[in-house]
């Protein structure tokens, strides 16, 4: 494989990773011991926050009339398209039973989890997407109580276009917490009384450590880390376009990276003069975002051919990826690492980011290998279910408890000789040879 960095990232992902564990660490061993205590001097200290947590109906409705009625219009559309693609995604999962050889009845059913906690970070940015893609999904898989947490916005309440947000995608409850904090109330189901059963949303790595480490005792979307991009491209691809999508991506923040796979040398220099220009084009605190995330995580990749820009994409598994290339459908047939796969020229990631409805809560650290993005399936337990009547019984029971003894397990073969016993009366089946003993 002839592959070639024409430009190498000096970091990675995980390079911080060390300092916010520890931070985190920290701050939930304190939140466990004090708890909602805790929190209120957390959202005092880091978000100068000193009202009330759990947002009223009122206060919702108040700050909801001051969002304009544009902003409004724009927020609903983009809602129902979130909501669209994921009652359509729920439609596709059904429930089944199967009736065996044996007679016995199994199935399985697709069970919404209870409570759902969606974080919505605001920081350098008002996240409104991040609010109606993780609670209209989680509300479209049939969730009971869905709970939303946003930062205070620079000293005061939550953004007014993320609170409207929050409303219209059907938030059951929603708090008035950022960071570390809001992950752990929300596990812990502190001013609600309902701990979730799983969180999910996108942050900053405090919140994604926070998110790791409560795993376990609480289900979550994704190990999720800085957003990514990776756009492969051909000599079909415009270098202006191309450029645009990198730096739209960085300007997440500093720890972003921006991928560009070629098989065009040319198209990749035209692409590395016009990033830094376009990142000095941008407004602060943008133009510092995706300048340090360029300079230090930007790599650009030349290969020879599109089989080699498909393994070296799969190798990366990118959040976002892009392909702006001759012959779609072949790329779109090959690829199989991403997050979200954007094809063509006509589509990017900020479509896919605020309005078209795939979910943008994506994998990223290179989980895209294994897993996939946010959507109905994450709310959702397949559940399965058995029923017998006493031939069902019997013809499973037989096999069953001869098993359990083949490998050692007593107790677990009486479970079906007690049954046997009891329908059966008389009867001298073959239960296996009981275990005496097991060295």
């Amino acid at each position: 494989m002839a592959v070639s960095y024409l430009k190498k990232a000096s970091k990675t992902p995980e390079t911080e990773t060390g300092q916010a564990r520890a931070v985190v660490t920290e701050m939930l061993a304190r939140i466990d011991s004090e708890g909602e205590a805790a929190v209120r001097d957390y959202a005092r200290k880091l978000d100068n926050w000193d009202g009330d947590i759990v947002v009223t109906a009122d206060q919702v409705e108040a700050r909801a009339a001051e969002v304009p009625q544009s902003v409004r219009d724009d927020i609903r559309m983009a809602v129902e398209q979130v909501r669209r693609f994921a009652l359509a995604q729920r439609a596709s999962l059904a429930d089944v039973s199967v009736t065996m050889d044996t007679g016995l009845q199994v199935g399985q059913r697709w069970v919404p989890c209870n409570v759902a906690g969606c974080y919505v970070p605001t920081g350098r940015y008002a996240h409104i997407a991040s609010a109606y893609m993780s609670v209209a999904t989680a509300k479209a898989a049939g969730v009971g109580t869905v709970i939303a947490c946003s930062a205070p916005y620079r000293g005061g309440p939550i953004h007014p276009h993320v609170l409207y947000a929050m409303k219209e995608a059907g938030a059951d409850v929603i708090m008035t917490l950022g960071g570390v904090q809001a992950i752990a109330s929300m596990a812990r189901g502190l001013f609600t009384g309902k701990p979730a059963d799983i969180i999910v949303g996108p942050g900053n790595k405090f919140v994604a450590e926070a998110k790791r480490m409560l795993f376990g005792s609480v289900g979550i979307d994704v190990f999720a880390g800085p957003s990514e991009i990776a756009v492969i491209a051909d000599h079909t691809a415009d270098a202006g376009i191309v450029a645009a999508d990198l730096v739209g991506q960085a300007e997440h923040g500093h720890e972003s990276p921006a991928w560009l796979f070629t098989s065009d040398r040319a198209l990749a220099e035209r692409v590395m003069a016009l990033v830094p220009e376009l990142i000095a084009a941008l407004p602060q605190p943008a133009r510092d975002a995706a300048g340090a995330a360029w300079r230090d995580y930007g790599e650009v990749v030349l290969c020879d051919s599109r089989e080699e820009l498909v393994a070296v994409s799969d190798r990366y598994a990118s959040e976002h990826l892009q392909v702006q290339c001759d012959d779609l459908a072949w790329w779109h047939d090959n690829l199989t690492n991403y997050g979200s796969l954007f094809l063509g020229e006509e589509t990017t990631v900020a479509f896919g980011d605020k309005v078209s409805g795939p979910n943008h809560i994506l994998p990223t650290k290179f989980a895209a290998r294994y897993s996939a993005g946010l959507s109905v399936h994450k709310f959702l337990k397949p559940l399965t279910w058995q029923r017998a009547d006493r031939e069902a019984c019997k013809a499973v029971a037989l096999p069953a408890a001869r098993i359990s003894r083949l490998e050692g397990m007593e107790a677990h073969a009486r479970t079906s000789d007690v049954r046997m016993a009891k329908y059966f009366p008389g009867h001298n089946f073959d239960l296996g040879t009981p275990v005496e003993s097991v060295e």
